[in-house]
């Protein structure tokens, strides 16, 4: 399987979970949660491992922390995460984001990567929250790192139920772990109305992203939100190609 099917692997694995159904809503991630001193301060403290493609580092990691929880007139809640970085057991950086339509039970995970180069040298970080099961939205970011230095280059939502569903897929041309550029595009495979073993694929909304100093600078090469290709395919075929 090519790398950059990782996360939507882990989601169809999640798919076997089902949400409890008479649970309130609210954003409360099940990882592991670290104990600090200060810990009136928030309302809850995550601890993210940073996955190497199979290996889990003990010194690379993410503290998260909840500042803010609300739910609206809809019940839908948005929650507020500050995000402390660390190397070597190091604070080098922080950032905060705001996820908005958060899920009871919705964990965090993080890995190296763009998901096309190797990882172990690589200064980027994708980290993704949402409800593991299929049909659920998953939030992700991608994290440059430099030295103390942070950068939130991108951030999306994915989708997948049962094979079928949109996501995000990086494409790194040159394979180097800092690349000067790379790109990435949304792709989407959803059911035919008509034969569920048939189904469509589209590209939309591809980016390239170059390095312009030390930060990353986005263009948008697609007309945004349309499609720019497709193609009709069976189910077995699609998933041949990963």
């Amino acid at each position: 399987m090519k790398p950059q099917y990782l996360f939507i692997a882990c989601l169809l694995i999640g798919c076997q979970k089902p949400k409890p159904a008479d649970q309130p809503i609210a954003a409360t991630p099940q990882t592991q949660t670290e104990s600090i001193a200060a810990k009136e301060s928030f309302l809850k403290t995550d601890t993210i491992s940073i996955a190497d493609y199979g290996e889990t580092s003990k010194d690379n990691y993410i503290l998260a922390y909840l500042l803010d929880q609300k739910a609206d007139k809809d019940s839908i809640v948005t929650s507020k995460y500050l995000l402390d970085f660390y190397q070597n057991k190091t604070k080098t950086t922080s950032s905060k984001i705001t996820i908005k339509g958060t899920d009871k039970g919705s964990e965090w995970s993080a890995i190296y990567g763009l998901g096309t180069e190797n990882a172990k040298s690589s200064p980027f970080v994708q980290v993704s929250f949402g409800y593991p099961a299929c049909g659920y939205n998953q939030n992700h970011y991608l994290y440059y790192l430099k030295n103390n230095d942070i950068q939130l280059v991108y951030d999306w939502y994915t989708m997948s139920d049962s094979g079928w569903g949109s996501w995000v897929e990086f494409e790194n041309p040159s394979a180097k772990a800092n690349p000067e550029s790379f790109y990435c595009k949304t792709v989407s495979f959803v059911p035919d109305d008509n034969d569920e073993n048939m189904g469509m694929v589209t590209h939309s909304d591809s980016i390239v992203f170059r390095l312009n100093g030390d930060h990353y600078k986005k263009q948008l090469l697609s007309a945004k939100d349309k499609t720019y290709f497709e193609k009709k395919m069976s189910f077995d075929d699609f998933h041949k190609q990963e």
